[in-house]
């Protein structure tokens, strides 16, 4: 009787632990909206909105034309991933590896990228109006013809950068590292560079009333 006991004890203690609630990571592992949640993962055209993808390596993944509004990607591993045409309107992005990432045409209004690593991204004809890149790294990204209107750059490094023909109306750019960045034809109107380093910086035909710290 005491080992059929014990072995009862067993398997309830067994069950117990079945029924404890696992780690966010855990939870987040497998699949999520149909996603597999991994490197190099196929998710286009998929509805993702407001899910929780913090610390994610999602690395050369596929999410062309899916819905990431308001979603969790703080501090994931983004590189070389496809986000093209991606509606990400609201999404948290701080902290996250996107080195040559893909987000042509994606609308990130509102969204937050604070400190993320955007180099060599490619953002030619992105929404971010309303955006915070403060503190990004964005060395080498191409910006062509990107919305930025009242988007933060505060702090960030845009070294080498190409904004040409980007709007970027009453944008901040306070502190920015802007060496060798290329402005041409882009609407700086009531644009805030105050302390910003712009050495070399290409300002070509662009729309600069109104300006703080632009030539």
């Amino acid at each position: 009787m005491p080992k059929t006991r014990a072995a009862l004890l067993a398997t309830l203690s067994a069950m117990a632990l079945l029924t404890l609630p696992l780690p966010a990571a855990a939870q987040r592992a497998g699949n999520v909206g149909g996603c597999d949640i991994r490197r190099g993962t196929l998710c286009t055209n998929m509805n993702l909105n407001g899910a929780d993808l913090a610390g994610a390596n999602l690395a050369n993944s596929q999410f062309s034309r899916s819905d990431l509004s308001g979603a969790d990607l703080r501090r994931a591993t983004l590189d070389e991933a496809n986000f093209s045409q991606a509606e990400m309107a609201g999404a948290l992005l701080d902290q996250a590896s996107m080195l040559r990432t893909n987000l042509r045409g994606a609308r990130l209004a509102g969204a937050s990228l604070k400190g993320a690593n955007l180099r060599n991204a490619i953002l030619q004809n992105a929404d971010l109006h309303d955006a915070d890149l403060g503190g990004a790294q964005l060395g080498g990204a191409d910006l062509t013809n990107a919305r930025a209107q009242g988007a933060h750059f505060d702090a960030a490094d845009l070294q080498r950068a190409n904004l040409r023909a980007a709007k970027l109306a009453g944008a901040s750019f306070i502190g920015a590292k802007l060496q060798g960045a290329n402005f041409t034809r882009a609407q700086l109107t009531n644009a805030d560079l105050t302390g910003a380093d712009i050495e070399q910086a290409i300002f070509l035909n662009a729309q600069t009333d109104g300006c703080k710290g632009c030539p």
